[in-house]
């Protein structure tokens, strides 16, 4: 069993907590997790429902209003938390992250990060670097080129890279797919599974269902606040009339699949990829000829 490697217990957090209570809103409410060292999680559900504010406590953007956050063995809110080395080992990217560059070579833009860090000139390059071949773009190729000239897809791993060129252990995406064509978002998703086979967690923050089953092996459902769901996809996706209930929607396969169920094909529960279902769907077929 892989070790925790963010633990929440019986967090809250309240806005506007210490002022006038008519200003008050309860953004979380009692929310129990954890998240195991390695894994690809996603925090999902429908907007308001509390997924930002809660990866927000993972690198100490926010606080606690009551409970507690463990992050790499580090206390959120602690007295005396060192934030600043949580911050370092918590990656954070958010929506369209490639709005953000603004250096005139993708060299300068992924060494902003680690510049800030304070690194010795020699390890800081060595970090770009590497980041950048993390992420598909070959130095020698795209260092010395705009990050403005270069494709959707690619100017959003210019800025997977710098994030990663802070070494983080833990890597937190904000609906990494949004804005990109099919193209783009494939290869940014083959990028985050092989940061995930490297030994980053990842933890994504997303509403797209076939976004979070083709990328996430535990599912977390938040619901006005509170946590609704928790599982593998197979265990979250199967009950596609309680995730209606939520405001979401299974994956279209998933749909489908539960459908045959119900019309009396004994789809195993264990089917649940599109290669699984070809396979079964295939050999159902030759039976049945």
């Amino acid at each position: 069993m892989k070790q925790s490697q963010i633990q929440v217990q019986h967090l809250s957090h309240i806005y506007a907590a210490r002022q006038d209570v008519a200003l008050r809103k309860v953004a979380l409410e009692d929310i129990n997790l954890e998240i195991a060292r390695g894994s690809c999680a996603a925090i999902i559900g429908v907007t308001g429902s509390g997924k930002s504010t809660l990866v927000q406590h993972f690198n100490g953007l926010l606080l606690p209003t009551s409970g507690r956050v463990l992050v790499e063995g580090i206390e959120v809110g602690a007295r005396g938390a060192d934030l600043p080395k949580l911050r370092q080992r918590v990656g954070m990217l958010f929506q369209q992250p490639e709005a953000q560059l603004f250096e005139r070579t993708v060299f300068a833009d992924v060494a902003f990060g680690p510049q800030r860090q304070r690194l010795g000139r020699r390890t800081m390059r060595a970090r770009v670097l590497q980041a950048l071949e993390q992420v598909g773009l070959p130095p020698a190729e795209y260092a010395h080129r705009s990050p403005f000239e270069l494709s959707g897809g690619q100017r959003r791993r210019v800025a997977l890279a710098g994030v990663l060129a802070m070494a983080p252990a833990i890597l937190v995406l904000d609906e990494p797919g949004v804005g990109l064509d099919a193209e783009g978002r494939d290869e940014f998703y083959q990028q985050i599974r092989t940061l995930q086979a490297r030994g980053i967690t990842v933890v994504i923050v997303s509403h797209d269902m076939a976004e979070v089953a083709k990328l996430a092996d535990q599912l977390f459902v938040l619901h006005q606040g509170r946590l609704a769901m928790q599982g593998t996809p197979r265990e979250i996706f199967a009950q596609s009339a309680r995730l209606l209930e939520y405001g979401l929607a299974a994956p279209p396969l998933s749909v489908l699949l539960e459908s045959l169920r119900q019309r009396g094909c004994e789809v195993p529960a264990e089917v649940a990829t599109l290669d699984e279902a070809f396979v079964f769907l295939s050999g159902h077929l030759k039976s049945q000829s």
